[in-house]
């Protein structure tokens, strides 16, 4: 149970997932710190730098983590990484002196912030590998469902719900495929000492050992090493990562943004779960408000806004290293990827159990769909030889008309009145006008665009192709 007594971030217990907020806890951090110092300590080992019972030493006592210990230190000598070494040798009688030997600090963090980063996007894919697969189903469910498709918030032309889903999932396969080849581009610092050259490393090994000794470390830690470093790995990796993020913040914004508008009971179409004992408002008990969809463009806005910060990291990181990017990148880099980590778990719940009311659709449709259909009639006028701009200006008036009755509530006239024209029936009959005002067969080949991209959501997910 959190401490509610003291300020607590809301990821540390409302936002995001155990596993996530596990990978980025202090306690994971310092069991990755310690990992670091073990692998150095045994490729250390393979030139005898040091001995091998000393590297075993500290693989003995490696996951003996003493936070409060650890604090006590660092209250004394203002410095996280240093009081943990001083924790970690006091646990090791017979390594404990070679910890850390040759390394600068950003050797050990910086590699402990490229596996957390890699990880952080590997538990990302996971979870949107599942709302894809989730999306993939609804598209196909629903790829020859017409609806009424709207353009600047109006009623436009037909388009079918599994089209509509499939404009989500073409954007989430995307953030996918970006997201994958970010983590798989994951680089580490490597062991470059505190300007990058491997100065103190060369003074232990010899300049010409060091190639093969970062090799040995970059296996030992499945982690690849940039080549060139400064005393950090270039900042403009948490830059893209961040970015990456927040590309993915926009493509939920606008699936959450779209389906509060279709919640909206004008419209009535879709609606995220809504559970039987959920309460929609303090003050009015019929309200059903969409809150999943308003925490994803709530948390989107606020992604949204970090890779500003990492910006700013990567441009002012003076010559070989300044510090004023530390502190903020304690919130940064695990609320970056926690904001990410509870869209998509909001997402994942919205849409598997996503409602969908057949009859609203089906309403808005046969109320909005004649004015769709007249681009069917304008086209089958100009075959037939009519002049293509008398026409829409016959058809315009006629919709404008149309458009003044449905808003004072009667039924839309636009097919009578076009049928009765005698301008357009000059050119077709009415039974030929007739057939072509069923704006559910104007549809062209969104059905079969659909079902291609949902198949290809399920291909490129199962073989994981980023």
């Amino acid at each position: 149970m959190p401490d509610f007594d003291t300020y607590l971030s809301p990821f540390t217990w409302r936002y995001g997932t155990p596993a996530m907020r596990r990978l980025w806890s202090e306690t994971n951090k310092r069991l990755l710190w310690r990992q670091v110092w073990v692998a150095l300590a045994e490729v250390q080992s393979e030139y005898g730098v040091v001995k091998p019972e000393q590297a075993a030493d500290l693989r003995r006592h490696m996951t003996e983590i003493d936070l409060p210990r650890a604090l006590e230190i660092e209250a004394d000598i203002q410095h996280d990484l240093m009081a943990e070494v001083r924790t970690f040798a006091g646990q090791c009688p017979v390594g404990g002196g070679t910890i850390h030997l040759g390394a600068t600090s950003m050797d050990i963090e910086d590699n402990t912030d490229a596996l957390r980063l890699r990880a952080g996007l590997e538990l990302l894919l996971q979870s949107l590998s599942s709302l894809l697969q989730t999306m993939s189903l609804l598209i196909e469910k629903w790829a020859d469902t017409p609806l009424m498709a709207f353009t600047h918030l109006q009623p436009a032309e037909p388009s079918t719900l599994g089209y509509r889903l499939a404009l989500y999932g073409q954007d989430l396969l995307q953030d996918y495929q970006a997201i994958g080849k970010q983590a798989s581009g994951i680089r580490g610092k490597g062991f470059k000492g505190a300007v990058g050259t491997s100065a103190a490393y060369a003074e232990l090994l010899g300049a010409d050992k060091l190639a093969e000794f970062e090799k040995k470390l970059s296996r030992k830690l499945d982690l690849p090493f940039f080549s060139v470093t400064s005393q950090v790995y270039p900042r403009k990796q948490d830059y893209e990562v961040v970015s990456v993020l927040a590309g993915l913040g926009a493509s939920l914004y606008k699936l959450a943004f779209d389906l509060r508008l279709l919640q909206s009971p004008p419209i009535g179409e879709l609606a995220e779960p809504f559970g039987e004992k959920q309460v929609g408002s303090s003050a009015m008990p019929f309200k059903r408000n969409p809150i999943r969809s308003e925490k994803i463009n709530s948390l989107a806005r606020f992604l949204a806004s970090l890779p500003r910060i990492a910006w700013d990291n990567a441009a002012h990181s003076l010559l070989e290293r300044t510090l004023d990017d530390s502190a903020n990148r304690r919130i940064l880099l695990p609320e970056a990827c926690l904001a990410a980590d509870e869209l998509l778990r909001t997402a994942n719940s919205i849409f598997s159990k996503l409602c969908v009311d057949e009859a609203a659709i089906a309403r808005n449709l046969a109320l909005y769909g004649p004015f769709a259909a007249t681009e069917r009639v304008l086209m089958a006028l100009v075959k037939a030889g009519a002049n293509r701009q008398d026409m829409h200006e016959r058809i315009r008036s006629h919709a404008l008309k149309a458009w003044e009755i449905l808003s004072r509530g009667g039924e839309n006239p636009l097919a009578d009145d076009l049928c009765r024209d005698a301008e357009l029936t000059e050119y077709l009959s009415e039974q030929d006008i007739r057939p072509l005002m069923v704006a559910r067969s104007h549809l062209g080949d969104a059905p079969e665009r659909a079902r291609a991209l949902a198949k290809a959501i399920q291909e490129i997910v199962k073989r994981k192709e980023f």
